[in-house]
């Protein structure tokens, strides 16, 4: 599953969005101890907040190195876009 989430900062500055790959969503789920998918469910915002922290380092925007500092600067992080592969499988058997 791969998610855009969009954060918004507390002072102001343009808001990022970024687009969660495999490695990040493994991330959330040792951390979390639940699968990625469990998200859509109950869209807690400590979840959606790593995520975002997580990849934006994996992508080099600087952020602050402890994820409390991180979510004292967000005004908001929502999903813009989930795109769950499986929703798009095609099942194929071959003999």
């Amino acid at each position: 599953m791969q998610l855009t989430l969009k954060a918004e900062f507390l002072d102001g500055r343009d808001p990022i969005t970024i687009h969660t790959t495999l490695f990040v969503n493994v991330l959330y789920e040792r951390k979390f101890n639940r699968s990625i998918h469990k998200l859509e469910e109950n869209r807690a915002q400590e979840g959606l907040a790593y995520l975002h922290w997580e990849q934006s380092k994996l992508s080099g925007i600087t952020v602050p190195a402890v994820f409390d500092d991180y979510c004292k600067m967000l005004k908001s992080c929502v999903p813009e876009v989930v795109n769950d592969p499986k929703v798009d499988a095609v099942v194929t058997a071959t003999h």
